[in-house]
């Protein structure tokens, strides 16, 4: 396994980075696009309502792999686009649908004697919900989200089917080259745990101080 590694770690390590950027670029957009949607669901409005359900459903129900092979194989039609966005755009939208759930979930989950206070000193619906009701959501749907975002790199290894040239699509063509597919997954196995990890243990520390701050 050390022989492995030490002949191909410069491949490895390219593939490492390019999971952690397309990692990264999904956590951003999936948290941003899915706290949007999640507004969207608890609107009053009707129409915004329907639009915020009707994506969560829509994304949260199709495959992963079908909604990276779109980008991939339909929008590259039209418009030049390579694998590692095909996959990160399709970790984006898939991700964001459940990341509003998990938003969502929060929001609903703090008393709504904080919107109608917040409304009663003459804050507008919209006013509550951005700087009362949406930060104190955001810190209940915490632990979801960590799970969400932890996913979000396992299923990076998505772009190892559109050539993005990941950690999963290195490990592919390192294995058949050396015809060793054991240890080269064991290797990439190693790699993913390391960047899960971390990031396990960066959200238990947001949530740890985050539970401080509500007890004092």
């Amino acid at each position: 396994m050390i022989n492995i590694f030490m002949q191909n770690w410069q491949t490895i390590l390219n593939g490492f980075w390019i999971t952690i950027l397309s990692s990264l670029i999904g956590l951003g957009g999936s948290l941003l696009l899915g706290t949007i949607f999640a507004l969207m669901e608890l609107a009053p409005n009707k129409i915004l309502k329907f639009i915020g359900n009707a994506f969560v459903e829509f994304f949260r129900n199709i495959p992963l792999l079908v909604i990276t092979l779109f980008f991939y194989v339909v929008v590259a039609k039209d418009f030049k686009i390579s694998g590692f966005w095909a996959g990160t755009i399709g970790l984006i939208l898939y991700t964001s649908a459940f990341v509003a759930e998990c938003i969502r979930g929060g929001i609903n989950s703090v008393d709504e004697g904080q919107m109608e206070g917040a409304r009663a000193n003459g804050l507008t619906y919209t006013q509550a919900m951005i700087h009362i009701v949406l930060p104190q959501g955001f810190k209940l749907a915490i632990p979801s989200l960590g799970n969400q975002f932890i996913n979000l790199v396992k299923n990076s290894s998505i772009l190892s089917f559109v050539a993005g040239f990941d950690l999963m699509y290195q490990a592919n063509v390192i294995s058949g080259a050396n015809l060793d597919p054991f240890n080269t997954y064991i290797i990439v196995g190693i790699f993913y745990l390391i960047i899960t990890g971390l990031l396990s243990t960066v959200m238990r520390q947001i949530e740890d101080r985050l539970g401080k701050g509500r007890l004092q």
